[in-house]
């Protein structure tokens, strides 16, 4: 774009920080369309990567498995927090300055572990693209924006919003092997590719610029701190806590108490400002609550996939090269729900394409609840494929929802909405986990209990059970009596998975109402508010 550029008062961009928009030429736009999607989809595959390989993560690192949960922990509290600080930064250093400089770090950060491999390294990583990642999604929502005509331009934010959901599904088609190849150089090299991949895509093709201004005040430094900090103690004790159980780690205690302070440090600090980094008095109003609620709600109940789905097919001994298929699918239902929620666009049918979504995950948990332990990927592609639909029909028409509340109350409420959205999308993802992941724990001791309550000794199917059992080894052991209690580990063993796999039919239940619970809530205010607008007609 020349500099000399004159642009036309419609074109002046809402926000300080977001960059024109002027009439392009086709070739510019599908230039800017192409851009735009690449940057969606990388700016949450790279970490992607990490997640859904965290068990062949911790092995080259020296980590237990559950000490490996930290390194997505860590993530998904930097990028809820980054946009306490970006909104700023874009606005008062620009666009490309602000992207070019986290995409730099990232490819930096990646660099690290081929010299100094360790987990300091690894967590540097985790961080730097957090960042990256907060950015990269933004910017490919701008770029989006640049591509569509302005009427259209809405429709940015729901396709690029979709496809950032993409980056986990496409994590898992990559091989395990390719990525741990000689310590985890596989991983690194494939992350700091994509970094510099996003670098020379934006330098290569430009955003129009946008207008710079001081932005930040002394005291934002302060929230950003005190909140970045906070966010980083909770994210740990809710990724953690499942694996190294809540009641059984004491350091959780204590980092979660120390969590609540620096957040409530946080939020003394904007309290009373007079121009706050944060406006929490908005956040507290009934609109921006039942928003944020439903938001937060429906991504615990999109962890069904993630944690349910995945963690019912790994109980039955598959990992990630043989969810391929599987995750083919769900990746183009994806892709269909972003086509769905962009045609059915309009602001009147936002609350109807959430309660849509809702519907729509709840009938694919439901689906999923009769799974049994010789349930495989080709019997829940079709519940997959639902909620991977319901969730792009979901998330970008919620981030668009959200928007045209903040503008009614003006450009200075944009971190408070960002931010708050972004927490309810990224720390909801984790706590999803955690919560699914502890209720699946709990309700398989109890079915392990019921189960074990009823194999007595003297049933004489237990008795041939535990005899076909020890059978089986008589080549290999010798011994009868040990033979008989190889017998009853074996019997233990198929106990314990058959208690596993009912307590996930009850965790994809739990989801199931869930989302009903959520649809339900979503219609009674869709009729409300109906009804207030027929009594203001009528008046």
């Amino acid at each position: 774009m020349s500099e000399d550029y004159a642009f036309r008062p419609e074109e002046r961009p809402l926000f300080a920080g977001s960059p024109f928009s002027p009439a392009h030429p086709v070739g510019r736009r599908l230039a800017y369309l192409a851009v735009g999607m690449v940057l969606a989809v990388t700016s949450t595959f790279g970490n992607a990567l990490t997640t859904v390989n965290s068990g062949s993560v911790a092995g080259p690192l020296g980590l237990y498995a559950a000490e490996a949960t930290a390194l997505p922990a860590i993530y998904v509290a930097i990028n809820a927090s980054a946009n306490l600080s970006l909104v700023k930064a874009r606005a008062q250093f620009g666009i490309p300055e602000v992207t070019g400089f986290l995409l730099g770090l990232y490819a930096l950060t990646g660099l690290i572990p081929f010299g100094f491999a360790s987990v300091w390294a690894a967590v540097l990583v985790r961080a730097a693209s957090g960042l990256a990642a907060a950015a990269l999604i933004t910017l490919g929502i701008y770029y989006l924006m640049q591509a569509l005509p302005p009427k259209a331009k809405p429709l940015g934010a729901v396709i690029g919003m979709g496809l950032s959901q993409l980056g986990t599904p496409l994590a898992r088609l990559v091989p395990v092997d390719v990525l741990v190849d000689n310590g985890l150089w596989g991983l690194h090299a494939l992350e700091v590719a994509l970094a510099l991949f996003a670098l020379a895509l934006i330098l290569a093709l430009p955003l129009p610029p946008s207008e710079k201004s001081p932005a930040f005040a002394p005291r934002d430094y302060v929230t950003i701190v005190l909140a970045t900090t906070g966010l980083l103690l909770f994210c740990q004790v809710i990724g953690q806590g499942r694996t190294l159980w809540w009641s059984d780690t004491p350091w959780l205690g204590g980092a979660l108490a120390t969590a609540i302070a620096l957040l409530a440090a946080a939020f003394l600090n904007e309290t009373g400002r007079r121009d706050p980094l944060v406006h929490f008095e908005w956040i507290g109003t009934w609109g921006i609550l039942r928003f944020a609620a439903v938001a937060l709600v429906m991504r615990l109940a999109l962890a069904e996939q993630s944690y349910g789905a995945v963690g019912l097919l790994t109980l039955g001994g598959l990992n990630n090269d043989q969810l391929r298929t599987l995750f083919v699918v769900v990746v183009i239902a994806m892709l269909l729900g972003i086509v769905a929620a962009a045609l059915t666009l309009s602001e009147r049918r936002l609350p109807w394409q959430i309660l849509a979504a809702a519907l729509i995950i709840a009938a694919g948990a439901w689906w999923d609840s009769s799974a049994t332990t010789l349930t495989r990927p080709a019997q829940l592609i079709l519940s997959q494929a639902l909620i991977g639909f319901g969730t792009t029909l979901f998330v970008g028409p919620a981030l668009l929802y959200g928007f045209l509340r903040m503008i009614q109350r003006g450009g200075d409420h944009l971190v408070s909405f960002v931010v708050t959205f972004s927490i309810t999308q990224n720390v909801g993802g984790l706590m999803g986990s955690a919560l699914l992941g502890s209720l699946q724990t709990v309700w398989a001791r109890n079915a392990s209990n019921a189960l074990a309550a009823d194999m007595l000794a003297s049933d004489p199917q237990v008795a041939a059970r535990i005899s076909g059992g020890g059978a089986a080894l008589a080549s290999v052991v010798a011994d009868p009596v040990q033979r008989a209690a190889q017998g009853s580990g074996l019997l233990a063993q198929a106990m314990a998975r058959e208690a596993a796999v009912i307590a996930f039919n009850d965790t994809f239940r739990f989801v199931a109402m869930l989302a009903l619970t959520t649809a339900a809530f979503i219609f009674a205010n869709i009729v409300v508010a109906r009804y207030r607008e027929k009594s203001n007609d009528r008046s």
